[in-house]
């Protein structure tokens, strides 16, 4: 199983059926290397929406017409990119799952928000945020957070899908900042490998993982994904 990261929230997670893009904010995304963008869409087969905000949808429109990968988003989210143009759609809500080739994905709650201004200034509320739980035939359990604070009912996601591979926003104003991050990783899950990411694209946000690394106290299940190089689990 291979996870890259391409900045912010933007990752890939491939095994030997399936290759899904989870958030693929590429354009206008300062972290994004653009020589990185042909290997990202290579043997694409799926994209995984946390939620209706423009650096998570990012290219995702754009992406599903040049490759015919399938989207997999909340039901208000996927009804709005059916209105621009994307095909092929699995959606569902909080609390289900869907089955594809070689993997399942449940969508759980994220506390946060969930919009899209379009181009005309109109407003679209786009459904419920949510975390992104993915359990793989051939790799480790993966548990995108979305962006989101920390809530006591993260020790039920713990409960019912022991995620191994926690893929956690740390970068503070709109999401957990590095310490509160840390206390959600520590107290209510067992992950083996913990990756933080939305930090470093904007100046708004943290720009380094120090207070995240610092509160996890040096644990070694931390790793720091270098943008466009390939983890392997």
């Amino acid at each position: 199983m291979k996870i890259t990261w391409y900045g912010h929230s933007a990752f890939k997670l491939e095994t030997d059926k399936a290759k899904i893009l989870v958030d693929p904010f590429f354009t206008g995304n300062p972290s994004f290397k653009e020589d990185d963008r042909e290997t990202a869409l290579d043997g694409l087969t799926h994209i995984a929406l946390t939620h209706g905000h423009g650096d998570h949808i990012g290219d995702t429109v754009a992406i599903a017409k040049q490759t015919g990968a399938t989207v997999i988003a909340n039901g208000d989210l996927g009804n709005w990119l059916g209105g621009k143009g994307v095909k092929n759609i699995d959606v569902g809500n909080t609390g289900g799952t869907v089955h594809h080739d070689g993997f399942s994905m449940t969508w759980v709650q994220a506390f946060h928000s969930s919009a899209h201004v379009d181009e005309d200034g109109v407003a679209h509320s786009l459904g419920m945020p949510n975390g992104l739980v993915f359990h793989f035939e051939n790799g480790k359990s993966v548990y995108h957070m979305g962006d989101t604070d920390i809530f006591g009912d993260m020790a039920l996601i713990n409960e019912l899908h022991q995620p191994q591979i926690g893929l956690v926003p740390i970068g503070d104003r709109y999401t957990m900042g590095g310490a509160i991050a840390a206390l959600s990783c520590k107290r209510f899950f067992d992950f083996e490998t913990i990756i933080p990411c939305h930090f470093g694209t904007f100046p708004a946000i943290d720009q380094t993982a120090d207070s995240f690394l610092a509160a996890m106290d040096g644990s070694d299940k931390v790793k720091l994904a270098e943008i466009g190089v390939a983890l392997e689990f």
